[in-house]
């Protein structure tokens, strides 16, 4: 995780929020680095979490993880770390023989569902506690990497908007746990289903984060831009939304942040 980050959201690992849903978004720019800073910050939270990862592998996010001071692989064999490798799955989900129990891209193969139906149940079952003994992990959280990825697959933006209703209601509302998800903003392209996924979904979300590209295009000491926005959901408060914007850097094993124009290379 990116300490940095965590001291502009004000939180930290041994004090978190709960039932919280957390929008990432980039636009012209890889927003990935909040994925991995959100992957890493639950381990360390000692949460549950279930990973759905449609974009890289395992080994990816394993080696950037140990950059960030956790190993997946050892929250895997414990147990805290469920992880669905969709490009994995889904060759062996078009390839290879069908199981008896659905898979949870039950959808690649049977498109005429139009539901993701098997990928909500996959996300029920990892994260529901077990009768027997207490859970040795604090609360459970959904990460998704991202649900672009499911247009493009063929799914109708109203049935992620579902799959993700379905999963706020269990994980943070019954399960008083957190849903964070990344969406690719193609602001630029002429495209209404992304366009409805991204706009339903900042509607229901606590926590917007949104990575841009800078307008005057690449630089060397400036990444990019990252705009904060807290949402107020209750109608019951007079509190209006809060936002922060900020220009980062990346590094090799860190983010900094740092006031618009205020970089240390131009000053």
């Amino acid at each position: 995780m990116f300490p940095e980050l965590n001291n502009l959201l004000s939180t930290a690992p041994d004090r978190t929020e709960q039932g919280k849903l957390t929008l990432l978004c980039d636009a012209k720019t890889d927003g990935s680095f909040l994925v991995h800073h959100f992957l890493s910050f639950y381990l360390k939270a000692n949460c549950k979490v279930c990973f759905v990862a449609l974009v890289q592998s395992f080994s990816h996010y394993n080696i950037v993880g140990q950059k960030l001071g956790v190993s997946l692989t050892a929250a895997r064999e414990r147990g805290q770390l469920v992880f669905l490798e969709g490009l994995k799955s889904s060759v062996d989900i078009l390839f290879h023989a069908q199981d008896k129990e659905p898979h949870p891209l039950q959808f690649l193969r049977d498109a005429s569902t139009g539901n993701l139906q098997s990928l909500y149940k996959f996300v029920q079952d990892t994260l529901m506690p077990v009768d027997s003994g207490d859970t040795p992990w604090k609360y459970p959280v959904l990460l998704v990497d991202n649900l672009s990825v499911l247009l493009s697959l063929g799914m109708r933006a109203v049935a992620v908007l579902d799959f993700m209703q379905y999963c706020r209601a269990t994980v943070c509302c019954k399960l008083k746990g957190n849903v964070v998800a990344l969406v690719h903003d193609n602001s630029d392209a002429d495209d209404e289903e992304n366009d409805t996924l991204l706009n339903g979904l900042s509607h229901q979300s606590h926590l917007i984060l949104r990575a841009e590209g800078l307008a005057t295009g690449f630089c060397k000491d400036v990444h990019g831009q990252l705009s904060i926005l807290w949402r107020k959901l209750s109608q019951t408060t007079a509190q209006r939304d809060r936002s922060l914007t900020y220009q980062y850097k990346i590094q090799d094993k860190n983010v900094s942040f740092f006031a618009k124009g205020m970089s240390p290379a131009v000053l």
